[in-house]
């Protein structure tokens, strides 16, 4: 193994978090014998074809600075390769790096940890989510939740999580269940009314929302939530177990554990950890053992 380590840097995430947090993870990785090679990237095409030419170039892990959308940059570039990849969480949601047990917001720490893990020996291998030939680690959504997305993202005007809190209300005032189809594996073409449907390889979204709380990220499997057909009194009471997990006890909420997941219905997009995946409808499937990971 090579002892140069690249940090692969968003400078930007979470309101400028990353540039200040890449000197001390780097930092951290040089106190434990590493040379670090920092890699940043004009935009997000420049940013993955630097990434992907660290990998072929036999850096010793990749590490990300940044969020989830630097963590999905970096899941392309890796995924299917002896590379492993590491994680400064400083980010706005930070859900891929939360499901591994790093820590979040806390660059020496997860510099040390990367670091730690690298001289060990002691990586991890995941699985990841496929939907073509893009790759996810955390969760897929669609439906009421990806259409809040969608609004926010137009919602220039405004920054920060308040408003996604806005989008959530206007979503809310206009949303009407959606039609699916959808199939299980190699099961028969189901068709169901649902709110969401949620495809989890890990377990949060949106900065630490448990949608597929009981997913784990090494066992083969894909979570599926369906919270089904509800109204919007129903839905404001079940959102906010979200954040517990405890909406899985729910009867308006079904689980499925698949390896694969082929999902239809008109006019919704999907979105893989934080970032636009395309609209539906999409096939998924599990990757097992798809990367290597600097994690407990």
């Amino acid at each position: 193994m090579t002892s140069e380590i690249t940090l692969f840097v968003n400078p930007t995430a979470g309101s400028g978090r990353g540039a200040r947090a890449a000197q001390p993870a780097a930092s951290a990785v040089r106190d434990a014998g590493f040379s670090v090679r920092t890699v940043l990237g004009e935009d997000a095409d420049d940013a993955l074809r630097r990434a992907r030419e660290a990998a072929a170039g036999g850096t010793g892990a990749l590490i990300t600075v940044g969020g989830d959308g630097m963590m999905s940059l970096a899941l392309q570039a890796v995924a299917g390769t002896a590379t492993p990849l590491g994680a400064v969480a400083v980010g706005t949601g930070n859900d891929f790096a939360r499901a591994l047990g790093l820590p979040i917001r806390d660059p020496a720490a997860a510099g040390r940890l990367a670091a730690e893990a690298l001289k060990a020996g002691t990586v991890r291998s995941i699985d990841l989510g496929r939907v073509g030939e893009r790759w996810f680690g955390s969760v897929l959504a669609s439906g009421f939740d990806s259409r809040v997305n969608d609004r926010g993202n137009r919602m220039r005007w405004i920054g920060g999580r308040f408003k996604y809190d806005l989008a959530i209300l206007a979503e809310l005032a206009s949303f009407r269940p959606i039609p699916y189809r959808l199939r299980l594996d190699d099961g028969p073409v189901t068709e169901v009314e649902a709110t969401l449907i949620a495809v989890g390889n890990g377990t949060t979204y949106g900065g630490g929302m448990r949608i597929c709380a009981d997913a784990v990220m090494d066992d083969g499997l894909l979570d599926v939530t369906v919270v089904g057909d509800c109204s919007r009194t129903t839905l404001l009471k079940v959102f906010p177990k979200v954040y517990r997990g405890t909406h899985l006890g729910h009867p308006a909420v079904t689980v499925h554990r698949v390896s694969s997941i082929s999902l239809a219905a008109a006019g919704v997009t999907a979105y893989a950890d934080g970032e636009p995946l395309g609209p539906l409808p999409l096939d998924v499937t599990c990757v097992p053992g798809a990367v290597r990971v600097l994690a407990p």
